[in-house]
């Protein structure tokens, strides 16, 4: 019979896998690729670019601060520490030397009529006071030091090279030398231009302060020639700048050439750090009050 030889055909639709998984792995492809195109960019910046340029980075990023130690250099140098050391340290070639020009005759009176049987509660107060004004306006100079630097066009790239800190003898502030920036010319006390505007910068900020002045040259172990000259010789060109950018002349207490009898690094003394002008804003004891009864 014709239905007996009926043929049955039979239709197996097959599903595609090439092209249902999706994307994402096209995503993930190109997420890689770019990252090794960023990373070996970032390896031929780094072989390419010279150390001022990386130092020049660097600078950018790194914000300025004064150091709240009693020694050490702060800041850029920090964990390297230095000893304590009083205004005149063993080994200064001084050549000048001023006495503290007298207090004002309106505190001593004022100290003075307040001194009676308590007076030495008076005393310890005052002078409790007097540091505690001091470092306020220690904190206040070094950090308008640090934005006149960073605000100054021609000097602003040498904002690290500037160190200040407070110490037991008042706020230092160090000018040092890096690889390929140093403060004067190799071997002479000429001063670089840019020298010169920095010291102008500091002298605009100490010189409306009452403390005397203490500055300081220093040499680094590898200087050749006579370095206590050549210190001594540098620190009194760094007095004759703060001079003229408007510090008076009863305000130097002394000018000073140190060689390489402190070094800033003293684990490394051929350190280029180690050459360096110092200027110490000096902490001044309040005047002793005048006994006027038992």
């Amino acid at each position: 019979m014709a239905g007996d030889n009926a043929v049955v055909i039979k239709r197996i639709k097959k599903s595609g896998h090439g092209g249902h998984h999706g994307g994402a792995w096209k995503v993930a492809y190109a997420d890689f690729v770019t990252a090794m195109m960023a990373f070996f960019l970032l390896m031929w910046l780094i072989n390419t670019t010279t150390p001022e340029q990386k130092r020049g980075i660097a600078d950018y990023f790194a914000p300025q601060s004064i150091a709240q130690t009693v020694s050490g250099s702060g800041g850029v140098m920090g964990g390297k520490v230095l000893g304590e050391e009083d205004a005149h340290a063993g080994g200064a070639q001084s050549v000048m030397q001023k006495q503290s020009p007298p207090a004002p005759n309106s505190t001593t009176k004022a100290l003075a009529s307040g001194q009676t049987q308590g007076g030495a509660n008076a005393n310890s107060t005052s002078n409790s006071d007097s540091h505690s004004a001091q470092d306020g306006d220690f904190a206040h100079a070094a950090e308008a030091i640090h934005q006149a630097v960073q605000d100054n066009p021609d000097i602003a790239y040498l904002s690290r090279q500037v160190i200040t800190e407070k110490t037991p003898q008042g706020l230092r502030i160090q000018l040092v030398d890096q690889d390929g920036r140093p403060m004067f010319q190799q071997g002479s006390s000429e001063p670089m231009p840019y020298t010169r505007k920095l010291l102008s910068a500091v002298a605009g900020i100490i010189a409306a302060l009452p403390n005397r002045v203490s500055i300081s040259g220093h040499t680094s172990g590898n200087d050749a020639g006579n370095n206590w000259e050549l210190s001594t010789t540098r620190a009194n060109q760094g007095r004759a700048l703060l001079q003229a950018g408007g510090l008076s002349d009863d305000r130097i207490y002394e000018v000073a050439g140190k060689a390489g009898s402190e070094p800033l690094l003293p684990e490394d003394p051929n350190a280029s750090a180690n050459r360096r002008l110092s200027v110490l804003l000096m902490r001044e004891a309040p005047p002793v009050p005048t006994h006027t009864g038992l």
